[in-house]
């Protein structure tokens, strides 16, 4: 949608971000498959960008439904992120001690240790010469 704005210029409104569920996505797909609404009516009806439209009908007809989950903000990895967040028993709190001393063991066997944190974070060799 266009706006008029001060001086003659057009400027695009932003869309907004409307989560959508998998089953919404499925309806809307279904509909442009009945063949009764075109490709960009539907998108105007639905308020979503051409693009988004094209890869929920690729998705689809890959994978079906299952293909139209979101996958934002899903899990990233078992271990990721999970030094920064705050253990919620004794035993999350020894194995998040324990992974923090093997990455220490880890850095003093390759000759450095970590002085500092955030952007101050320096690494320092802990021999003279290198060995190697």
């Amino acid at each position: 949608m266009l706006k008029f704005n001060k001086g003659d210029v057009y400027m695009r409104e932003s869309k907004t971000n409307n989560m959508r569920t998998p089953k919404e996505k499925e309806k809307i797909v279904k509909e442009y498959f009945s063949g009764k609404l075109g490709f960009r009516d539907i998108c105007s009806k639905y308020d979503i960008s051409k693009s988004v439209l094209w890869n929920w009908i690729k998705k689809y007809e890959e994978n079906g439904v299952d293909g139209l989950e979101s996958n934002t903000g899903k899990s990233i990895g078992r271990n990721k992120g999970y030094h920064l967040r705050k253990p919620k028993n004794k035993i999350e709190e020894l194995e998040l001690e324990l992974m923090k001393k093997d990455i220490e063991i880890a850095r003093l066997k390759k000759g450095y240790i970590v002085k500092g944190v955030g952007a101050k974070k320096e690494f320092v060799t802990t021999f003279d010469k290198n060995i190697k």
